[in-house]
């Protein structure tokens, strides 16, 4: 039909950027899908898209054929398999770009830096750079713990409805890591109110005795990220804080501008 044939020479042409029209209207496409929770009708997507039907249609089912969208038998369609392995391998990446920003923040703040993001229901450390201190904390890269007990579950969960927050907390559980441990949701919903108002999130020996760690969310992170500096709690005190988080902040904002970035290179920003 004349119409289909005017779309698919119109998807062809090169977008304004310099890209591929059809390209960059799949990738809309399966952002739009994510941010409606991975399932969506092609009526839905026409209407935040504002691409009409037909295209939608011829993108889905490219989509479909290459494994990143699959056809429920209700007729809408989910984001597919295939995107799992990308985004594995991407979450892998996010933590080698993060590495000179997390080594500005040992330069400046002294501790070891961390970043981590939310998997499912748990928090996932993928990259750190260790203090120069002979005293210095370690966590193993792609160690997984509780989001209640650390300081960057806490930054990670802050903005977080507070009846999803007590779903994931009843599937996990709240188990005492220490005796400070925040081990109520009741508790824990107060805690993340504090991070709201302060800006910055604290995990005051709650996940191993004698460590403090301060933390706060990469913002516009691809997928939700949070970093962080920890140390020993006679080091990473409440005077040091107010000198720390002005110093987390900025390197947060820096990393978020990288992360955003089109153009080559935007990772060597931090060195």
């Amino acid at each position: 039909m004349p119409t289909s044939d005017a779309s698919a020479t119109d998807a062809a042409k090169p977008a304004a950027s310099g890209g591929v029209q059809s390209l960059e209207r799949a990738f809309d496409l399966l952002e739009r899908m994510a941010d409606a929770g991975g399932e969506v009708g092609l009526s839905e997507l026409s209407a935040s898209s504002g691409l009409p039907l037909p295209t939608i249609h011829r993108l889905m089912r490219t989509l479909v054929a290459c494994g990143y969208v699959r056809q429920q038998p209700n007729r809408r369609y989910a984001l597919g398999p295939r995107l799992i392995r990308l985004g594995e391998s991407a979450s892998r990446l996010l933590g080698t770009w993060a590495r000179p920003y997390l080594a500005r923040l040992v330069e400046e703040t002294g501790e070891t830096a961390n970043m981590a993001l939310l998997d499912g229901d748990e928090i996932v450390y993928v990259a750190q750079v260790p203090s120069k201190h002979s005293m210095r904390m370690f966590t193993e890269v792609g160690r997984r713990v509780l989001p209640h007990s650390t300081g960057v579950g806490k930054a990670l969960l802050a903005h977080t409805p507070a009846d999803e927050v007590r779903a994931l907390l009843a599937r996990t559980g709240m188990p005492a890591a220490t005796e400070k441990t925040i081990t109520t949701p009741d508790g824990f919903l107060d805690a993340l109110e504090q991070v709201r108002r302060a800006g910055y999130a604290v995990d005051d020996n709650e996940q191993e005795i004698g460590v403090r760690c301060l933390a706060v969310p990469v913002p516009d992170s691809p997928t939700a990220a949070a970093i962080s500096i920890s140390g020993p709690a006679g080091r990473v005190t409440e005077a040091a804080t107010g000198r720390i988080v002005p110093i987390l902040q900025e390197v947060a904002l820096d990393l978020s501008a990288a992360l955003a970035s089109t153009g080559a290179g935007a990772g060597t920003q931090a060195q």
